[in-house]
Parts: structure tokens; sequence; C-alpha cells
């Protein structure tokens, strides 16, 4: 790193440092080792009442809307993220707002020209110079090609990503010398925080992932006639310059706008409903942000999305388990909840059991009997990751995206009609999930998988035993085993060797009975063999033996 690097860093952590202590977290500077970053900072005694008057959120955001972009960007993501921060402080982060002047007109040129390598004037044939947004990394321009069609330009502000990274660099450090010197930070692994935030952040600085996040998502409606994704113009586009159509229409929020047009707002919450959890719960990939700004209703109550840098990801496990937490809810299963969370989540090692089942019971308490048409998932969802962060459960980024996205859903929708429910939308998809889960395809996918995940444990049992004896000739194995955890050694074992004959009796049925009806279908002359019932004999007797095995393990508890 140069002298003169080292140097504008310098100056940056003294602008972070005063910044705390204008904002009553001057504290923390000393804890960590950093009083010099100070010298020279004076903060009235006004200054420090009215940080003092205000609330922890408040304080944040506030500190972090005075250190710029960087900060701001890295604000609006965490408030997506209610498993990392507490909702007093989420809430005040919704408020955060990027108070930046627009790239002045010889920049945009200068950028465009340099991203495009084209004169400008080859490249629009028309070229609005009043942004219609401004935003903290970028600002939108309409445009028109010489081909005639009317584009909207998503630019990047020059140099951002270098004060971006120079920002980055500095509190992926800060948060190394907290987790050091201070057990909280340690306790809640600031410096995880920083990285998955900071990943978020470098991945919206490149425009042709959004780019190709908005033709995926496009993808499986190019054939509905209700859903309008923007084209891409991938000759116009670079990492710092996108160019798309411009969906011209109408904000959900101009509700007298759109009666005037006579559009059917409930049919427009609807195919909104529609629209997102399609993307949800069959596609995996979903816009994460789908809040009035970016929903436009076009001519016909078709309905247009825009802006795609944040986007959620569901891999069929996580949709398995997120099916599984909302079942578990409804049948009001303490034990299901738990199972659920900890096949989404990391626990820690020193997690409370017992504070957890109660903060889980408390849960189950509040839906219970609630009506299928007055739950509201996304509350649902907020609630559970709430629980989430109060046991410092590490909960994947892209199911806390789900939470918001459900959030932000269910605002739209009840501003265009009150009566509206999601879940009336929702069911349905549940439902084909949830059948999913149980067809025989999956049934035998996964017995499968669970087979092949136990014979490799068990092929590599001779070799691992080996190396254990090995070890213990040589006197450099030492056993610290209490009763209580041989138990739970053998119980363990138990539970494997049940799991592992439950995988290889459920794949052999499965294998049986393909085998029977393929050669009922291949048969064609008639043979004394099939003249008796074979297929119904062998069916009874393989789920019999199905059946009995199932009974001996679950009657043994070692499941």
């Amino acid at each position: 790193m140069s002298f003169g690097r080292k140097i504008r860093h310098l100056q940056r952590y003294r602008d972070i440092a005063k910044a705390f202590t204008r904002n009553g977290f001057g504290f923390l500077i000393k804890e960590l080792g950093l009083p010099d970053l100070l010298t020279g900072t004076h903060i009235s005694r006004k200054e420090r009442q009215e940080a003092r008057s205000r609330t922890i959120g408040e304080r944040i955001r506030r500190f972090l809307e005075e250190l710029g972009p960087t900060f701001v960007k890295i604000g609006q993501i965490a408030s997506t993220r209610p498993d990392l921060l507490p909702a007093d402080i989420i809430n005040e982060l919704i408020k955060m707002q990027d108070q930046v002047p627009p790239i002045p007109m010889e920049q945009v040129l200068q950028v465009i020209e340099n991203e495009l390598g084209e004169p400008f004037d080859k490249l629009f044939a028309r070229f609005q110079e009043a942004p219609m947004a401004a935003a903290s990394i970028g600002q939108v321009h309409l445009a028109r090609l010489h081909s005639g069609e009317q584009v909207a330009i998503k630019i990047q502000r020059p140099y951002i990503r270098k004060v971006i990274e120079t920002d980055l660099e500095i509190l992926e450090n800060l948060a190394r010398l907290a987790e050091h010197r201070l057990s909280w930070a340690a306790k809640y692994q600031v410096s995880d925080m920083v990285y998955e935030l900071a990943q978020s952040l470098r991945a919206e600085l490149d425009y042709t992932n959004e780019g190709r996040n908005a033709e995926r998502m496009a993808k499986p409606f190019l054939r509905d006639p209700n859903v309008r994704f923007p084209v891409i113009y991938w000759n116009y586009t670079s990492e710092n310059v996108l160019t798309m159509d411009y969906l011209e229409g109408v904000k959900t929020t101009d509700t007298d706008r759109l009666e005037e047009l006579g559009h059917d707002r409930r049919l427009i919450a609807e195919r909104i409903a529609r629209l997102v959890f399609h993307q949800i719960f069959v596609e995996g990939l979903f816009h994460a942000d789908p809040h009035p700004g970016n929903i436009i209703v076009l001519p016909g109550t078709v309905i247009g999305l825009i802006d795609f840098g944040m986007v959620g990801r569901l891999t069929p496990m996580l949709k398995y388990h997120f099916g599984s937490l909302v079942i578990a809810l409804r049948r009001n299963s303490t034990e299901g909840v738990i199972k659920a969370i900890k096949g989404i989540g990391i626990l820690p090692d020193d997690i409370d059991m017992e504070s957890l089942r109660y903060d889980v019971d408390e849960l189950r308490e509040k839906y219970y009997d609630v009506p299928l048409s007055s739950l509201r998932l996304g509350e649902t969802v907020a609630d559970l990751l709430g629980v989430a962060y109060e046991h410092r459960i590490r909960i994947p980024s892209d199911l806390t995206l789900l939470g918001k996205t459900l959030l932000t859903l269910e605002g739209v929708v009840t501003s265009l009609d009150p009566s509206f429910s999601i879940v009336s939308v929702a069911e349905p998809f549940g439902r084909k999930l949830f059948a999913e889960r149980l067809s025989p395809r999956n049934l035998a996918g996964n017995a499968w998988n669970q087979f092949s995940e136990y014979s490799e444990l068990l092929m590599e049992m001779p070799s691992k035993l080996r190396e254990l004896f090995g070890m213990m000739k040589k006197g450099k194995l030492h056993l610290d085993i209490s009763i209580s955890e041989l138990d739970s050694l053998m119980k363990k074992m138990d539970q494997i060797s049940n799991r592992l004959s439950f995988s290889i009796v459920l794949l052999s049925f499965s294998i049986i009975m393909v085998g029977l009806i393929i050669g009922s279908s291949l048969g064609r002359e008639s043979t004394l063999l099939w003249d008796f019932p074979v297929i119904e004999i062998g069916f009874c007797v393989a789920t019999l033996m199905f059946v009995f095995l199932l009974f001996s393990i679950f009657r043994s508890g070692r499941f």
C-alpha cells in the first residue's frame, strides 16, 4: 500500500471516528484502542445532549447517512437482515434516504463514452439531461436509441467503486479489531456480518449482474401476457452502464390514476402476488425489492417489474425447510419448528435449547387457531427471524430476503385492496410444494441420497478404524467419554443404522414396484404367471415389510 493511500485511509478513519462521536458512540473508538483518531475533535455539549436524546436506531441511521454512499447502502442492505439486527434498528434503517446531488452532465457523458467505446451522439438519438432518479451509487436517465426504442439508462457514479472498496476495507479492519478487543463483537461474529453485507454491496456494483438477473426472471414469463420485464440492450451495457426498455405506466401508489384508467385494483393485487409467489415457490429466483417504485401497471393491467439489483434465490433444500417451517407452525408443533430452524440455520455451540424452545412455544401460541385468511406471511417470517436473532442463529441471507419481500408485498397489495389476503394466492403454491415433497420421485431421490451418504460412511469406516488403531498403538489417542456421552453416541449409531435400513428398504420398495409395473406393461402374451395378481401380491408383501420396518424403528425411538 502506497504512502499516499495510507494517508487517505487515515483521514477516512478519522472521519468515521468523528461520526461515531457526534452520534454518541465515541466510547467505541476508545474501547477499540484508537483514541488518537479523535485528536483535535471537539463535540459541543449541545451536540452530545442531542445525540443522547435520540434512540439507538436513530443514532445509527444518522451515523450512516453522515458517512455517505457506502454506509448508506450498507444500512439499506442491513435493513433486509432482521436475523442480524433487532427490530427497532431495522425500522429506523428502513427510513434511510440517499441524500446525494445528481452527477454533472459532463461526467455522465464521460462515463457512457468510456464504458461503451463510442461517441455519445452515435449511441443515442435523444438523451434527457435531468435524471429520472438519483441514488448513492448511480442515477437513471431517459433516452432514445437511433433505432427508435425508448430506453432507461442506469449510470454508475464515477470513482464510486474506489470509494466503496476503501470504506469496505476499513469496515472489515474495524470489525476484526472489535472481535479481538470486545467480547460482544466476538459473540455476534461482527466480521461475518460485515463480510456478508460487503459481498451484497459488491454484487450491486456490477450492472451486468442486474442485467442477467432481469433476463433470468423474464424467461419463465415470456408467454404470460399479464407480466412484462424490460429488455436488456447488451450492446449498450457494461459494468457501470445498464440500458433497458423504458416501461411507461402507473405506479401502484397512484390509486386515483389507476381508477381513472379503469384498472381493477384487486386484479392488480392478485397479479402482483401471483407473480411474486411463482418466482419464489416455482422458479426459486425472486425479485427481493418489490416496493411500489419497482412495480409498474401497464395498459391492459399488465404488471411490469424493474430494478433487479437485489434478488433472492431459494435452493430446493431451502424451499423444503421453509415449507416445513410453515407446516409446523400451522400444526402447532414446537419440535417441528425447531427441527426446521436447525435445517435452515447454523446454531451457535453455546445455544440455550430450553430458551429457544420457550420462545418457539410463544411464537406457536401467537399463531394458534389463526384463520388462514388472516395469516400474514411476512409478519410470520419476520417473527421467526426475530427468534433467530435472539439466539444468534445464522440464517441464509436469501431466507431473510424472502421475509423482507413478503412484508413489502403485503404492504403493496394491502394499499391496493385492504381486504386482499396474499395467503389466498400463496396457498395453491404451498399445496403444490407439499405435494412435490411427497411424490414417489422425490421420496425415491431422498432415499437414494441417504443411501449414498451412509454407504460412503460405511465404506470409509475400515480405513478410519485402521487409522484409529494406529493412533492407539502409538499412544496418541486420548479418550474422555462419560456414560451419558457414551449413551448418546450409541443412540446416534442406532439412528444411523436405522436410517440406512430405512433408505435401503424404501429404495428397494420403489425398484420392486417399478419393475413389476414395467414387467406387466411389457408382457404381451398371456402366460400362467400373468394369470396371478403378481403386482397386487408384490405390493402387499413389500408394503408389509416396509410398515414392519418402520414400526420397529419408530418403536425404538431412534430414527
